[in-house]
């Protein structure tokens, strides 16, 4: 539908499973990549990568220099953050960047333009009541400056949808899969389990979505999302417990011997967060994580089915194949089985 695919954080988790889906399309691909990102080499040879800054509109002016309206600009670019006081960056990224790119979309009178929010821009629903998308974002309806700052973005985004762009918005619920070379939270966590150190698991679940879905998703929006519109990419509610069940049946690995309830995890998130940073490890285990773990976590992907011919994988299925490419890629070893 579009000759030209403008995409930002293109060597990031998700945004790298986007340019697999885009290099399907007989289209020019072009992404930004932040200066120095030791990654940018190992795009595809026929995409174009542009160095740029989200943060300073002027360093990304040669990144659209090309676009017009045939043109479609996906903004992936973004700092994901359950830390308790992620810092100032966080905003000037997520909100500040998109703006940034939001005016550029405008100028260049680019053809289609694709948000990448969260589910955790959406307030929490009564427990009971599943989540749909909304049209009106309010950040002082949430909680974590990372949901906040998304709801902002979002509100920018169909605010210039208004003013004439062409833009739709997708909501992933929590993105796992395999490719992850950040070694994000789930990650870390599948990590530590598989390897034997992890001495305990949280009740608790949440909505996880396979990031090959998602990108699916992200492509098909681009030819299919109507203007001014969101749509929710969410996957399968589990609970952790199922989660590593069904990873130790994958893996034959041990038993979790304790789940600790969520008002105890409350009470030791913070020293474990502070733990982790001294460490500099991933974090994983903080007040945020587990106030998300414990909120309802019931998301409709009604509309993006309908309109999007949207349908995520089935949650083994993403298990399987994401330790499949940790034990391939050297991120953790592969199990012994059990005797």
């Amino acid at each position: 539908m579009y000759s030209k695919y403008f995409l930002t954080g293109a060597t990031g988790f998700l945004g790298n499973a986007v340019v697999k889906e885009l290099l399907q399309k007989n289209a020019e691909i072009y992404a930004l990549v932040c200066p120095n990102d030791k990654l940018a080499s190992e795009l595809p040879e026929n995409v174009r990568a542009v160095s740029g800054d989200v943060t300073d509109i002027d360093s990304l002016r040669s990144f659209f220099e090309n676009a017009d309206e045939s043109s479609c600009v996906i903004h992936c670019a973004g700092i994901v953050s359950i830390a308790s006081a992620p810092g100032k960056k966080l905003y000037d990224v997520n909100v500040g960047g998109t703006e940034n790119i939001l005016k550029l979309c405008l100028e260049h009178g680019v053809g289609k333009f694709i948000y990448v929010s969260s589910v955790h821009a959406i307030p929490e629903q009564p427990k009971g009541v599943t989540a749909s998308e909304i049209n009106n974002f309010s950040p002082n309806a949430l909680q974590g400056d990372y949901a906040k700052s998304k709801a902002i973005a979002t509100s920018l985004v169909l605010a210039a949808a208004e003013c004439g762009l062409n833009a739709s918005v997708v909501h992933p619920s929590g993105i796992i899969g395999p490719g992850d070379k950040g070694c994000g939270n789930i990650t870390f966590m599948l990590k530590s389990y598989i390897s034997g150190k992890l001495p305990l698991a949280v009740k608790g679940g949440y909505d996880f979505v396979d990031v090959r879905d998602v990108a699916h998703g992200i492509v098909s929006c681009s030819e299919n999302g109507r203007k001014g519109e969101c749509y929710i990419l969410s996957g399968h509610y589990v609970t952790v417990r199922e989660l590593l069940k069904t990873v130790r049946k994958l893996t034959n690995g041990k038993r979790i011997l304790a789940h600790v309830s969520l008002g105890f995890a409350k009470i030791i998130a913070p020293f474990y967060e502070k733990r982790s940073l001294k460490k500099k490890e991933p974090l994983y285990f903080t007040p945020y994580s587990i106030s998300v773990l414990g909120s309802n976590a019931a998301f409709s992907h009604q509309k993006a089915s309908a309109e999007l011919n949207y349908a995520p994988r089935s949650l083994k299925s993403t298990l399987s194949d994401t330790i499949k490419w940790m034990i391939k890629n050297g991120i953790c070893l592969k199990p012994q089985k059990s005797r």
